[in-house]
């Protein structure tokens, strides 16, 4: 069985996000015989434009994140949501890991959401905007895998979110089903 690498992007800049947080979180919780990576170079990645997008023109911030996103075998997006929908910096990444058409980083590999808020809603909508643009990209969104954390202020407080027990496993499980997904498509 092949080492799953899973990339995680998240698309909160905030140092102290709780969205970072729980990235983190993931990469901790992965099982043995995976590894997990949260990408710090989002901030650094211009905005898709085509004219950018030529052989030589590229620039080396997202020569960066499309050759992390090469050596990944699945992706977990964790995402806040920003005035009801998915943050510029996470749409950004999957617009420039969409390209080239048909063959971008994303194509064909599994990919899990994860998203939260103070609100109750749990960012809900950017986990749908977030699922739906992955899975336009190319990825293979895992459809049975939904994890949206809502009340985040009530339920971390000022501890960090891998001290709530629940949450963990909640998020435990996500990873997990990821990995085996990624064995799955690797081994097959």
């Amino acid at each position: 069985m092949s080492q799953a690498h899973v990339l995680v992007l998240v698309g909160s800049l905030r140092i102290d996000s709780v969205n970072k947080q729980i990235a983190h979180t993931a990469a901790a919780l992965v099982p043995e015989g995976a590894e997990a990576v949260v990408y710090e170079g989002l901030a650094d990645v211009p905005f898709y434009n085509e004219d950018l997008d030529v052989e030589g023109k590229v620039p080396a911030a997202a020569l960066g994140l499309r050759a992390a996103a090469e050596g990944a075998t699945a992706f977990l997006l964790v995402t806040p949501e920003y005035n009801g929908t998915i943050p510029a910096v996470l749409k950004n990444a999957i617009d420039w890991l969409s390209r080239p058409y048909g063959v971008g980083a994303v194509q064909g590999k599994p990919v899990a959401v994860i998203s939260a808020s103070p609100s109750g809603n749990g960012a809900k909508w950017a986990h749908d905007d977030t699922r739906k643009s992955v899975g336009i990209a190319g990825g293979k969104v895992l459809e049975d895998v939904v994890l949206t954390i809502g009340g985040t202020m009530d339920k971390f407080g000022s501890s960090h979110p891998r001290e709530n027990a629940e949450v963990s496993a909640q998020i435990s499980a996500v990873v997990a089903e990821l990995v085996k997904a990624s064995h799955e498509l690797v081994d097959a």
